[in-house]
């Protein structure tokens, strides 16, 4: 390995070398992500230079109107439940039935109900390599259906605390993972959301 990818190495990959694979159990289960154990995971899961620059290019819209990018570093590596489960995700605080974007073009692969996140949206980006998570939604837009087309910047969804968010907190966990061979959207490795959208 050259210092520059040393370097590279550091100061992107490193965040996230302390994230789990994950994966939010199938359909017939309540869905729930799940971090790998760190003694028996596999580092392969960890993004590459190559992820982090492919999701810059495409440009994402961050989900919330007016959220700041800076407050979401280091969110992604925190702890969940006393350290039992990674966060994997970034949290974006706005009022109640505040407006949530499609951060860019796909579909949209599944609407699920589930304990930990409550009202969620699973969306594919038009290549299905990356999927797009939304939860502790208020409700879905109006309409809006699985493997149904949408846009970048199209509402797809409202700010609520459905889920174990505090109801008190209204806030959008968004996440993104690769997907796996399989494009099964409840599995993939996760990607830091801050890295994806600082540029």
């Amino acid at each position: 390995m050259s210092a520059l990818q040393q370097i590279i190495r550091r100061a992107v990959v490193a965040p996230c070398l302390a994230a789990g694979a994950f994966v939010a159990t199938p359909p017939q289960a309540p869905a729930r992500l799940q971090i790998a154990s760190a003694a028996g995971a596999s580092r392969t899961d960890v993004p590459s230079v190559s992820t982090i620059g492919e999701l810059r290019r495409r440009d994402l819209r961050v989900p919330v109107d007016g959220a700041h990018v800076n407050a979401m570093r280091g969110q992604f590596g925190d702890t969940r439940e006393g350290g039992a489960r990674g966060h994997e995700a970034v949290d974006i605080p706005a009022p109640r039935n505040t407006p949530i974007h499609a951060v860019e073009n796909g579909t949209i692969e599944k609407l699920f109900l589930s304990r930990p996140g409550g009202i969620t949206i699973y969306q594919f980006d038009p290549e299905r390599r990356f999927a797009y998570y939304y939860a502790h939604l208020e409700r879905y837009a109006a309409g809006l259906q699985e493997h149904q087309a949408i846009r970048k910047g199209d509402v797809i969804g409202y700010v609520g605390t459905t889920g174990n968010a505090p109801n008190d907190a209204p806030h959008l966990h968004f996440a993104i993972f690769e997907l796996t061979p399989e494009k099964q959207w409840w599995k993939g490795s996760p990607v830091d959301p801050w890295l994806a959208f600082t540029r």
